[in-house]
């Protein structure tokens, strides 16, 4: 046993704490930022996939256009409350047929049978740590909508 302390020697006592320590601080905490952020930016895009999805589904069984952009609204809202994204963090757009989300802004939807529109949901990515005012990171979904050919009325 007096060899083995002998030639470890007591220079090496503790040493594997510190490394510890230095790794961890190294490569464990820009790991977990890292992982952070993309989940918060995936998290935006699924919110904004799921607020274009559910705003055109609410706005094409609207009885009529006005009742309908609220019920859009509110469908959204919900959509990207449910991915745990701040609600004031989206924003609807509507494009006419075949345009992108690009076009949106514009074009008011007016619910005739077999009208063709786009949604488009933008949401503001808020990553982790850093300040409210960098909001550059924005994830948009788009969702086609055709409203039913054959409506009574």
């Amino acid at each position: 046993m007096r060899w083995l302390r002998a030639r470890l020697g007591s220079g090496e006592r503790g040493s594997a704490l510190v490394e510890f320590v230095f790794v961890a601080l190294v490569v464990f905490v820009p790991l977990v930022y890292v992982v952070a952020g993309f989940s918060a930016v995936q998290r935006g895009v699924f919110a904004s996939t799921a607020a274009a999805r559910e705003a055109g589904r609410a706005l094409a069984t609207a009885p009529d256009p006005a009742s309908g952009l609220a019920r859009a609204q509110r469908a959204a809202q919900l959509a990207v409350e449910d991915q745990s994204v701040d609600a004031t963090d989206v924003v609807l757009g509507y494009a006419p047929p075949g345009a992108g989300c690009d076009a949106a802004g514009a074009y008011a939807p007016q619910l005739t049978p077999g009208e063709e529109f786009s949604v488009c949901a933008t949401v503001t990515v808020r990553i982790p740590l850093l300040p409210e005012f960098v909001d550059a990171n924005t994830a948009t979904g788009q969702f086609v909508v055709e409203t039913d050919r054959y409506v009574d009325g």
